[in-house]
């Protein structure tokens, strides 16, 4: 009785570890991973940040003049003249979320390959395909949101300074804030780093991943390869470049139906007008995912069978 009894116990206790095994929890722990061996990720947008914070106090000595100049303008005008630094710092910041996702994407499988770790995750108890979806979400998730939390930061700190060095001169801050519209601003923000530089991209970080499991040295290059190449021979046979044209443009989200601003370069201002529906019926965003999910496949397989470098 008392062996049955601790077999049952057992059964019980196996049981009890599996239900709390949840089928995410290998993904969750896997992008974890990823944070804490990529922690430049996020300590090289808060030093940008940081560089702009300090260039931003430097221009607040002009900013009460500034104001004032304002003060009998247009409405439209003075909203486009006090927002100017905010679209800056955004959109400083979505250019440093290109170069992230470009050069992690390069080195995501590559990476571990070349200092052999490989060895070490390949025997824990996770599928090299949720290695890989969770090498994928950096790019897709994980670093749009974090830029958004950047740029929400900055932008917080400049109202601030703003406000308190407004204040101090006496010109006021009552104009300052009934221009910005800054939550408004924060959703045209985050609509904006979800579509235009993560969901319309995406295929392009699949197909660095893809590059990173399969060369030995220098997979940033091996990646631009084929691009160039392409290119040439449309170059000397049509003497058109559209192609480098396309994943050049759709690499920093500049061609993707997401919004429309007259006259701005940002997706920031009472005259944005943003388009889910436009966007999420686009063809070319659901070819791009067929093209990111056959990347993704090759970049499964190539993990599954390349070793160390």
């Amino acid at each position: 009785m008392t062996t049955q009894s601790n077999a049952m116990s057992d059964t019980l206790d196996v049981q009890r570890a599996a239900a709390a095994l949840s089928p995410t929890c290998p993904l969750y722990w896997s992008v974890r991973r990823e944070l804490m061996e990529n922690r430049w990720i996020y300590l090289g947008q808060l030093a940008v940040a940081a560089l702009f914070l300090f260039g931003f106090l430097i221009t607040t000595v002009h900013l009460p003049a500034h104001v004032r100049a304002l003060s009998g303008k247009d409405p439209m005008q003075s909203r486009e003249a006090l927002a100017s630094h905010y679209e800056v710092a955004a959109g400083v910041m979505m250019g440093t979320l290109i170069l992230m996702c470009l050069f992690y994407c390069a080195d995501a499988l590559h990476g571990e390959r070349r200092d052999r770790s490989i060895l070490f995750w390949k025997s824990l108890p996770v599928s090299d395909l949720t290695t890989v979806l969770a090498k994928a979400s950096v790019p897709l998730v994980v670093l749009p949101l974090l830029t958004f939390s950047v740029i929400v930061g900055i932008q917080l700190v400049m109202l601030l300074v703003s406000s308190i060095v407004l204040g101090a001169s006496g010109a006021g801050v009552g104009l300052l804030w009934r221009q910005l519209s800054i939550f408004q601003m924060w959703g045209q923000i985050l609509y904006h780093l979800l579509t235009a530089h993560a969901l319309w991209p995406f295929p392009v970080f699949c197909w660095l991943l893809l590059v990173s499991g399969w060369a030995r040295r220098a997979p940033l290059l091996w990646a631009a390869l084929p691009v160039v190449a392409i290119a040439g021979i449309e170059k000397l046979v049509f003497n058109s470049s559209h192609f480098v044209e396309m994943v050049v443009v759709r690499m920093v989200g500049g061609n993707a139906p997401t919004d429309y601003t007259p006259g701005s370069m940002f997706p920031m201002g009472p005259m944005t007008h943003l388009t889910p529906g436009r966007f999420l019926g686009a063809p070319g965003l659901w070819i791009g995912f067929a093209f990111a999910a056959i990347f993704l496949a090759v970049a499964v397989r190539l993990r599954r069978c390349r070793g160390p470098i």
